[in-house]
């Protein structure tokens, strides 16, 4: 506590341009590796550079044209979107009865269901590999979107927990006196308030679903190549720019689900209510 007080009053004690020009550091150190890779897609060179030399759109029309690269993508959309949804229909029963429950068990079941958060990606990848082969399950579209959908179950339970511990129970009580049944309630009452939470989650499951590798690496076939693997092997034969534009592409497709999701419920204020 005093700890804490004495970081405040030292925050508020240094002058306002120290704070500036720190976080002006801290900016340029989290988004110059980003600007590099960027502009290193534009160079009209066959090695990749920076500052780039000219100016040139080709890297991107070999990343079109190279197959892999295409049909990676496409997979791990599908597999990103379909986990995502598989892990709505899973994690929103379960954040609602654990968001509210009095049980002495409701912490460590939450604790347990959110566990794919804190264990290393590679660990995950080989148990849940060894344990689809133990019951019969192949390398599959089938393997990869499960194995998907346990890493993005977690994100979209803790922001729906985080939106539904924020609203009044007497939303729903007043439904069930006025008649209304269960799914009524959930589906008009319910739904509705925790509808941002279940939208950033999936949102957020989406974008590590696209990027995940190592999950991916351990299910990858010819039929199941996802783009992060992929571009892994990309790297090992060859380093050129279109590595740095398909990196691009990723990187607009990450701002352009964040704008939709500013735009339909705002990043500030889903932060604030969670």
């Amino acid at each position: 506590m005093a700890a804490h007080v004495y970081s405040r009053s030292f925050a508020a004690r240094m002058p306002d341009w120290v704070l500036s020009v720190f976080t002006l550091l801290f900016f340029i150190f989290m988004i110059a590796p980003i600007a590099v890779v960027v502009a290193a897609s534009f160079t009209s060179v066959s090695y990749v550079s920076f500052p780039p030399v000219g100016f040139s759109l080709k890297w991107f029309g070999k990343v079109w044209d190279y197959k892999p690269f295409v049909d990676s993508f496409i997979v791990s959309l599908e597999v990103a979107f379909g986990s995502a949804i598989i892990g709505a229909i899973l994690a929103i029963p379960a954040a609602l009865h654990l968001a509210r429950s009095r049980s002495a068990f409701a912490g460590a079941i939450s604790s347990f269901m959110l566990s794919p958060l804190s264990l290393p990606a590679i660990v995950l990848g080989f148990s849940l590999l060894f344990y689809l082969s133990a019951i019969g399950v192949p390398l599959s579209i089938t393997s990869l979107l499960i194995a998907h959908t346990v890493v993005t179950v977690p994100y979209i339970m803790r922001s729906v927990i985080g939106i539904y511990r924020s609203v009044s129970p007497s939303y729903e009580e007043a439904a069930a006196v006025l008649g209304a049944g269960s799914m009524q309630t959930f589906w008009h009452v319910t739904l509705p308030m925790i509808r941002p939470g279940v939208f950033a989650g999936a949102l957020f499951a989406i974008l590590i679903s696209i990027d995940n590798l190592p999950l991916s690496f351990f299910f990858s076939s010819v039929n199941t190549n996802t783009l992060p693997v992929v571009v892994l092997s990309y790297l090992e034969n060859q380093f050129d720019p279109a590595i740095a534009a398909i990196s691009t592409i990723q990187l607009l497709f990450a701002i352009l689900l964040l704008v939709i999701m500013e735009r339909m419920y705002g990043l500030r204020r889903m932060a604030l209510s969670m």
